[in-house]
């Protein structure tokens, strides 16, 4: 069933679309049936999602601009709203595809309609020239497809202009749902070669700024630090033709600013609204509010095992033992989500999130501190990303209260959002900083890879555990039903409470805001504005 089908026997989501020229706001009333506008307060800083330090803010470009092979279905939640389905693997580029009996061999048909941007047939050559880019340019892009166990162009196969195949090392569970993440998204591998270089020949400079895709959107417009504009391709054939002929997003940094906008009603929709606007804005009339738990994402405090004293996991289970958890979850998350805190000793199931067995203790994290030697404590620069300063900023005072306790002294360090991902998850050299990293692919041990995983991009703060990465290299493939799956995962949860790099905070929802007049809205993991399901009421 498609989404609009979804619609009919659901309650609708009603959102008002309007225009936003450069810098100036029209009234709700200039909103048009062809025009919708989203406000975000991050910062979209590269359209090439392989690039070396794209942002998450980015990562919207491949999914409305660009095709991937295959899609997720979608589901109905229990509040009626929309959300992607795991469990259900639907095609995009490809209109079929078989799998070998053992698991090892994944043939694609391309639809035979497809057309990039510039009117050329998508065919199983563009298909291998951009698989090989993602396993070949390393970073991000590089370790999210080995995850699925694509990592050589070797494994990529053109068997005809219109077939292509992939080969596995072995069966993995994770395969073809990496497929359908953002990453591996097709190129128009002819105009990127147009424009390539001897330094660069896979293009990243071009594709940087201008994207080619065959994707339901194009690039119209990129101001940087401003807006992004798409237009809709009425030849996309990778899903049903979006509703609205254009959509603009622009960012807004302050917070208030893009609440008065949603209240107002000058703009349809305000992506990844603050807990507390998402809980206040839910009675006001005129407005919708949509907030989903999101999958296998916990927000976290991560302490650096390059900074001398979180080498010893005593001084890191002190610092877990010294965060007034309760507080924060009612001036942070204003109790939206799900507490990861205060669980049982014993780690009985594999269900992740899960809660830590830690708690408010200041007496135990004093006596840890003195164990480990730092009985008069030591300062530390506590950092994190500004463009989440509505939940991390009241987070970090309390947290900085906590630590204060049991005598580490605590500076505040504001990053701006473009930095972040370089400065926190590239570099990884910020001592003690708070995450927010969420797995896209909705198993346990994919978590565990990410952020768990010595030089993994989640794993931010350097952890490095010959047992934690045999379990992960053990497990990743492994059928969730095999005898030894739980007992491994098991092992991993309990390993990453008592060595406790990643210290648990809450389980985040994602709020998205609407007026009327828009519906349609859908959750996806990667927990960007999929603009190609909307439409007008």
């Amino acid at each position: 069933m498609n989404r609009r089908d979804f619609l009919k026997g659901a309650t609708s989501l009603s959102v008002g679309a309007s225009v936003l020229p450069l810098f100036k706001i029209l009234p709700a009333s200039a909103a048009s049936q062809e025009t919708a506008v989203v406000v975000i307060g991050g910062t979209i800083n590269s359209l090439d999602i392989h690039r070396s330090g794209t942002n998450r803010s980015s990562y919207q470009v491949a999914i409305n601009c660009y095709d991937r092979l295959v899609s997720f279905g979608t589901k109905q939640m229990p509040d009626g709203s929309l959300s992607y389905d795991y469990d259900n693997v639907q095609p995009e580029l490809a209109e079929s595809w078989e799998i070998s009996d053992d698991g090892t061999v994944m043939t694609f048909r391309i639809h035979e309609d497809a057309t990039f941007w510039d009117g050329k047939p998508v065919t199983a050559h563009d298909v291998k020239w951009s698989l090989d880019r993602a396993v070949s340019l390393g970073g991000f892009p590089t370790v999210q497809m080995k995850a699925g166990r694509l990592s050589s162009p070797e494994q990529f196969e053109v068997v005809d202009d219109r077939t292509f195949r992939i080969t596995l090392p072995f069966p993995s569970k994770l395969a073809l749902p990496d497929l359908a993440t953002p990453i591996p998204i097709i190129i128009n591998s002819e105009v990127a070669k147009a424009n390539a270089t001897d330094d660069d020949p896979w293009a990243t400079e071009y594709l940087h700024r201008n994207p080619a895709g065959s994707g339901a959107y194009k690039v119209a417009r990129w101001d940087a630090g401003q807006q992004l504009v798409y237009e809709r391709n009425d030849k996309w054939v990778g899903g049903e033709i979006p509703g609205y002929q254009r959509v603009i997003v622009r960012e807004v940094p302050a917070q208030s600013t893009r609440r008065a906008l949603i209240e107002r009603g000058s703009v349809s929709a305000s992506h990844n609204i603050p807990n507390k606007d998402a809980k206040e804005l839910a009675s006001k009339p005129g407005v919708k509010v949509v907030s989903t738990p999101i999958e296998n994402c916990i927000y976290s405090l991560c302490t650096n095992l390059d900074f001398e004293p979180f080498k010893d996991k005593r001084v890191r289970q002190a610092v877990a033992w010294s965060i007034p958890y309760q507080k924060i979850f009612e001036q942070a998350a204003y109790e939206q989500g799900m507490p990861m805190w205060g669980g049982t000793d014993t780690v009985d199931k594999i269900n992740w999130p899960q809660k830590s067995p830690y708690d408010l203790n200041i007496e135990k994290a004093k006596a840890l501190m003195a164990e480990a030697g730092y009985e008069n404590g030591f300062d530390v620069p506590l950092s994190f990303n500004l463009s989440h300063a509505d939940w991390a900023e009241p987070a970090a005072l309390l947290i900085q209260q906590g630590l204060a306790d049991i005598g580490i002294r605590a500076t505040i360090e504001k990053i701006p959002g473009a930095n972040w991902r370089t400065v926190a998850l590239v570099d990884k050299k910020l001592p003690l900083h708070l995450e927010n990293f969420g797995g896209w692919l909705n198993t346990p041990d994919y978590y565990f890879y990410w952020a768990y995983i010595k030089g993994n991009l989640f794993n931010s703060y350097n952890y490095d555990n010959p047992e934690m990465a045999r379990l992960v290299d053990d497990t990743l493939d492994m059928a969730m039903d095999h005898p030894d799956y739980a007992p491994n995962v098991k092992r991993m949860i309990e390993l990453a409470f008592e060595d406790i790099p990643r210290i648990p905070l809450w389980q985040p929802t994602l709020n998205v805001a609407f007026n009327e007049s828009v519906e349609g809205y859908e959750y996806w993991f990667h927990r960007q504005m999929d603009i190609r399901a909307l439409e007008p009421a």
